[in-house]
Formats: structure tokens, C-alpha cells, sequence
């Protein structure tokens, strides 16, 4: 499968390693100094691609989306911090056809932890004395706090009708880390994932790709993980 890429920071370098271990071909690599380039340009330059896979920034994504909807080439967008403009993100995608996959957080893991987060939620509904609550870490260079991970996960606390507190630390190296608690006078219950390195986002992304291509619309990565889970993604 031939690949472009938005993005050669950590993500992008770590997804371009790793596809090329399973003999994808990474046509394009497009960065930042390749923003003065007009749309008429990119789109050009993705044509020809199966699918593109963008780690780059939240202000590119718009212009990313909508290059890569109009040159026919499914997107996987693994930026975070944009999903307010998912409504115009849908709109572009379907006024040209296009294919696009998102999702807060790529590791195959982390989708599975939020499973684990969403039954966890439903036992505790009836369970009076008990709040929950949500930390995360990363490493000083992630932008956006807290991470789209975490809000999602408070979003599945929705039916305990708290306000769940997030606790963000931006510090070093942390690939990261999320913990959801619920607290009582006499105990506590947490739920922890610990991410080691990238690898699992790499691999989450590279599948997602595969999974994309022939498929029209817009879909969360939960989508593909219930096909995984179910044994039924290609």
C-alpha cells in the first residue's frame, strides 16, 4: 500500500518505521515547510496514494481533510485537539466523496481500556458514595491538555451525573498515562493504562489505514475496534 504522510515529528517518523516493516511504500512525507504550498499543489501531490495518515498539528487538519477528500485519498487523522470542528470536517468529507477515521487515542489497548471504563461506569450507577475522577500524564510537548483520551473517558462516566474532574501533568518523556478512579470514605477503585512507548498508536494507525481504504464517509476508531473485537475486520 503507497502512503502519505502529514507530519515527520515522533509520530510521524515512529508510523513511517513501522509501515515500511510491513512493506508499505511512504510516497510523501509532508511537514511544515511545506505549508506555503497551495491546495491545487497538494492535491497533486496525493494523488496516486491508497490512503494519507496525518500526525501533524490541530490548525492543519482542515486544510489536510480537505486536500486529501478532493485527491480521493482516505485520511486516517491522528491529530488531537480539533474535534470542535468535526462538523465541518463531515461536510467537507461528504461534499467530495472522501473517507476519513479518527479517534482520540490509536492503541488498540487504550480502546479497549475505554470498554473496560464504559462497563465500569454502568456498576456504579446504582452506587451511591462513590466519585469519580480522571488523572493523566504526557510528555512536555503535547499541546493540548487535557488529552482527548481523557475527556473521552469522562464522557463515558456521563451516566453517574458527576462532574468528573481531570488532573493533567505535562513533565519529560510520559507516552502516557490515564487512570480513572471512583472514591468513597471506604475505598478506592482505579482502572490504569500506561502506554510504554508509541508503538501501539503506530500500529492502531497503520491498521486503521488498511481498514479504510475502499470505504466512503467518516468514522470513529471505535468503529474498526468493534470489528476487531468481534473478529470481523479485514
Amino acid at each position: 500500500m503507497r502512503i502519505a504522510l502529514f507530519g515527520a515529528g515522533s509520530m510521524g517518523k515512529l508510523v513511517a518505521a513501522r509501515a515500511r516493516e510491513r512493506d508499505d511504500d511512504i510516497g510523501l512525507v509532508l511537514t511544515s515547510r511545506d505549508k506555503s504550498r497551495d491546495r491545487e499543489e497538494l492535491v497533486e501531490l496525493l494523488r496516486g496514494h491508497d490512503a494519507a495518515i496525518d500526525f501533524s498539528v490541530a490548525g492543519a487538519v482542515l486544510g489536510n481533510v480537505t486536500a486529501c477528500a478532493i485527491a480521493g485519498v482516505p485520511l486516517v487523522e491522528g491529530t488531537t485537539g480539533w474535534t470542535s470542528s468535526v462538523p465541518e470536517v463531515r461536510r467537507i468529507v461528504d461534499q467530495h466523496g472522501g473517507a476519513l477515521l479518527y479517534g482520540a487515542n490509536f492503541s488498540v489497548g487504550v480502546n479497549v481500556f475505554y470498554r473496560i471504563v464504559s462497563r465500569a461506569a454502568e456498576l456504579f450507577r446504582n452506587v451511591e458514595g462513590y466519585a469519580p475522577f480522571i488523572e493523566e500524564a504526557h510528555h512536555m510537548r503535547k499541546r493540548d491538555a487535557p488529552s482527548g483520551t481523557a475527556l473521552l473517558l469522562r464522557d463515558l462516566l456521563g451516566p453517574l451525573n458527576f462532574d468528573v474532574p481531570i488532573a493533567s501533568t505535562r513533565a519529560g518523556y510520559i507516552p502516557g498515562t490515564h487512570v480513572v478512579g471512583f472514591d468513597s470514605a471506604a475505598d478506592q477503585i482505579t482502572l490504569k493504562h500506561v502506554a510504554r512507548n508509541r508503538e501501539g498508536f503506530a500500529a492502531g494507525a497503520l491498521v486503521a489505514a488498511h481498514w479504510l481504504v475502499g470505504r466512503k464517509g467518516i468514522y470513529e476508531f471505535s468503529v474498526m475496534i468493534d470489528e476487531v473485537l468481534a473478529g470481523k475486520a479485514k
